[in-house]
């Protein structure tokens, strides 16, 4: 009896647990239909990146912060939305991007000039993708940075107050608040290098500030005026020569290099010989070939202070004939991206320019021209070649001969070439006046 009860518990066991063994599915059948579906997902397309073309204009991106779909509605005439571009006449680069749902009394309006255009977004790059199913191809083109929108609604008819000098104040504030956060990060955390780099560049960029101007003026009310100064100025004014020593003993006497480059001035000139102490090469757009042509030879040379001192001299050079450049008409678009120091450029603006006109007069070209030839003279230990001077200066060799001997120099020809001499005592050849014109 116990032998037939057990046989039958295990039959009815045997007979509970196959029905359920047969209505599970095996793993594999399971790996099958997912494979399956994978494969019908997967769309195979054929990439196509459209270059940037200057003769057609980039798309235009907007989107909807709010959620908003200009395609969602019950038919098709509620779904239309009508977009416009506006374009600012005083400022063609500013445009506006309004998009108006049909039937509806609120305007979607962006600009790229305010809100998160104004943030900062002006170095990014940006793409759009569209896949076209049919053909199998995804056409990837490129997207100005500034062509992109951010659609706020905005009621019809209803008059907002003008916000762009509030974004504007806002976003300055707001890059201000950045840069003095990454300033006290780099002052915390970051390398004795990257330190100084930063102290350079804020006193590069510095403004003037209220107690620092009353310092100024109350410094200035202490000097005294000595009356032999004012007549040396008045001879320096009267020849539009730099400041010279006509009892000097030496050509380097002369004309003193610290009348010409202040004691302030040497920290903002190092560009040239971080290159050379880094071992970069100088892009040929960036410097005068007068500066090219000599740089293999700094290159050699072996005493550290003098090579350094000279780099300093090739970039005050630079920097004259780039802002020579800057303010006539022929050389304008050699010096427009060129990066003055703000303490040179104030300088020279003083020096070279009227505040009513912002191209160099005659007699303040020359003046520039007589700076930058007597640092040529620095530059090649007073012995100097006329040829890619008068280049970069954009003038004739027999032209700038003139503008030498009025520096009291002597001019020597050597194997068909022109160099310049400084003898000492200084000769001037005597001033010529002007005939009035009747």
């Amino acid at each position: 009896m116990d032998s037939d009860a057990e046989d039958s518990r295990s039959r009815q066991n045997l007979e509970t647990e196959t029905p359920r063994k047969r209505s599970e599915p095996s793993s594999t059948s399971i790996a099958e239909k997912k494979s399956k579906k994978k494969r019908k997902n997967k769309v195979e397309a054929t990439i196509q990146v459209v270059q940037n073309q200057p003769e057609r204009a980039p798309p235009l991106v907007g989107y909807f912060p709010s959620g908003f779909d200009p395609k969602d509605g019950d038919d098709e005439s509620s779904a239309t939305a009508m977009a416009r571009v506006f374009r600012n006449r005083n400022k063609p680069k500013r445009l506006q991007l309004v998009v108006s749902p049909n039937g509806a009394n609120v305007d979607f309006v962006g600009t790229n000039y305010s809100g998160e255009a104004e943030a900062g977004q002006q170095h990014c790059n940006y793409a759009l993708g569209v896949l076209d199913k049919e053909t199998q191809t995804l056409k990837i083109v490129p997207i100005a940075s500034n062509k992109i929108f951010r659609l706020e609604p905005k009621v019809r008819g209803l008059r907002l107050p003008n916000k762009d000098s509030g974004s504007l104040a806002e976003g300055e504030r707001s890059a201000l608040s950045k840069s003095e956060k990454i300033k006290g990060l780099t002052d915390r955390y970051g390398t004795n290098k990257s330190i100084r780099e930063a102290k350079k560049r804020d006193a590069l960029y510095q403004n003037d500030d209220p107690e620092t101007q009353k310092d100024m003026d109350e410094k200035i009310k202490q000097i005294v005026i000595k009356k032999d100064a004012l007549e040396s100025t008045q001879v320096h004014t009267d020849r539009n020569i730099p400041p010279y020593n006509a009892a000097a003993t030496s050509s380097q006497e002369a004309y003193p290099i610290e009348k010409i480059i202040l004691k302030g001035e040497w920290d903002f000139l190092e560009d040239i010989y971080r290159l050379l102490q880094e071992e970069a090469e100088l892009k040929s757009d960036d410097y005068p070939s007068f500066i090219s042509n000599r740089i293999q030879n700094l290159r050699e040379t072996e005493d550290e202070e003098e090579k350094k001192r000279r780099a300093c001299i090739f970039s005050y050079i630079t920097h004259l004939i780039k802002f020579k450049d800057l303010h006539s008409m022929d050389g304008v678009s050699s010096a427009k991206r060129h990066k003055f120091p703000s303490i040179l450029r104030q300088k020279f603006s003083a020096m070279f320019l009227s505040s009513e006109v912002k191209k160099l007069a005659s007699k303040e070209n020359d003046l520039l021209i007589s700076y930058v030839l007597v640092l040529t003279l620095y530059a090649d230990r007073f012995q100097t070649n006329l040829t890619d001077i008068a280049k970069d200066l954009r003038m004739t060799s027999v032209t700038l001969r003139v503008h030498y001997e009025q520096l009291g120099c002597k001019l020597v020809r050597q194997n068909n070439l022109w160099f310049a001499t400084l003898p000492v005592p200084l000769q001037f050849p005597d001033l010529r006046q002007r005939r009035r014109k009747r």
